[in-house]
């Protein structure tokens, strides 16, 4: 009967309107005192617990490395290096487009910094050399969700907050997708553009652009270097990132001044007013999950009705799918996350292989309607119709289903630079 007033009380709320923290919080209340220990102060408590933790501090660190580089020109610097590489190729700027956002998204771990920084220099050149528009909107709209499975990624870091797996693991496991969908992306923008004329390959200009942009190209080196190495932590990566970003371009490329990088930090404050709170209540009501083994019911439940891993993993991915469409990938991770993944495991599914699996369908969702929040973005950053690139994002959406469906079937492709194994 509790089972049955606690949904009623969420669909209540979404009904309402409410935002996702105060929806949370409500659960975490009616759980503590249906289930728990019947007082609402221990919600506090688990929220304090929940938040001190250092790995939480990577991710405004990577979002101000983001925002300091958009502001300043280490986007230019590598969409030029890539598309002085990439000219001798039909749709050789698509395919820099496409290059530029893997590039960017190894360093920004955002989806919307990766499009915007990217988009806002590609979409117009792109245009301007008469490439078709619907073509232009969703290799940038799609280029831009690299962000978020090509590590540094924040989804990853908020799975592994709830989840507990090693962050580290799961930035290693998204290499492989990553250059899958990105090698994809790149083939589809070949085909596409066949029958435009190529340019010949400019040496003394690829060699300008490398001397231009050594800097810039020589951050996410050091970023993944160190934490594969081992010598820096994704925390202690995230600050190593935005020092060097300030330095090049305060002091090396002079594209901005300390006093602008006062306003990005306001910018970010805002941002963490607003996610944090959120990160807090859904942790706290995590802990109060475990200790009332809701996880381990849910395994019973669905082993009762669900005898193949196949067939689990087909259900999980229909689910994730269409939670991608209506929820933003940080608050599907919050709420699903801790739910969905002990389940797995009982099927047999690594946890770190089942986060990149959740990121690649949540990922999806940053293309779909009604809550893709690439093509919101893009609508007021390109000024274009929603109509429009719902379109220009359909190709796209069913290449990374492809990518999906060859992961799930070969999850090596995941797994290989985590334990080493080939098939």
């Amino acid at each position: 009967m509790s089972a049955f007033w606690l949904v009623g009380l969420v669909l209540l709320l979404l009904l309402l309107r409410q935002p996702l923290v105060v929806i949370l919080l409500a659960v975490a209340a009616f759980v503590q005192i249906a289930w728990g220990r019947g007082q609402l102060d221990y919600i506090l408590e688990d929220m304090w617990v929940a938040l001190d933790k250092e790995l939480i501090l990577s991710i405004p660190l990577f979002i101000l490395c983001g925002n300091v580089m958009t502001l300043g020109s280490t986007a230019r610097r590598l969409i030029r290096i890539m598309s002085s590489l990439t000219q001798p190729l039909p749709g050789g700027l698509g395919i820099a487009a496409v290059l530029s956002c893997g590039l960017f998204a190894a360093i920004s771990g955002s989806s919307i910094v990766t499009m915007l920084a990217i988009g806002t220099v590609m979409y117009p050149a792109m245009r301007a050399a008469g490439y078709d528009n619907k073509f232009s909107l969703g290799t940038i709209m799609s280029g831009g969700t690299l962000g978020i499975i090509i590590p540094p990624s924040i989804p990853m870091i908020i799975y592994g907050l709830v989840t507990e797996a090693s962050v580290i693991d799961l930035f290693l496991a998204g290499v492989g997708p990553g250059l899958l969908i990105l090698f994809v992306m790149s083939a589809y923008g070949l085909w596409f553009n066949r029958k435009k004329p190529s340019q010949r390959f400019d040496t003394a200009e690829f060699l300008s652009a490398c001397r231009n942009g050594v800097w810039a190209a020589m951050l996410p080196v050091i970023l993944l270097g160190g934490i594969y190495s081992g010598y820096f932590t994704a925390t202690e990566a995230a600050a190593v990132a935005l020092l060097y970003a300030l330095i090049i371009e305060v002091w090396v490329h002079k594209e901005m001044k300390l006093k602008d990088f006062y306003r990005v930090v306001l910018d970010q404050s805002k941002l963490g007013g607003s996610l944090f709170p959120v990160l807090a209540v859904a942790l706290s009501l995590n802990i109060v999950l475990i200790e009332h083994r809701v996880p381990g019911q849910m395994v019973e439940f669905m082993q009762g009705f669900v005898s193949s891993p196949l067939m689990f993993m087909l259900l999980v991915n229909l689910l994730l799918l269409a939670v991608g469409c209506l929820m933003t990938t940080g608050e599907a991770i919050l709420i699903l996350a801790p739910l969905l993944m002990p389940v797995a495991e009982a099927y047999g599914y690594n946890k770190v292989l089942f986060g990149i699996i959740m990121i690649l369908n949540l990922e999806i969702g940053f293309l779909t309607p009604p809550v893709g929040l690439n093509l919101i973005v893009a609508m007021s950053a390109f000024k274009q119709p929603f109509g429009e690139l719902v379109k220009a994002a359909v190709p796209y959406i069913f290449i990374m289903l492809a990518c999906l469906a060859v992961v799930v079937w070969q999850p090596w492709i995941a797994m290989y630079l985590v334990d080493g194994k080939f098939p």
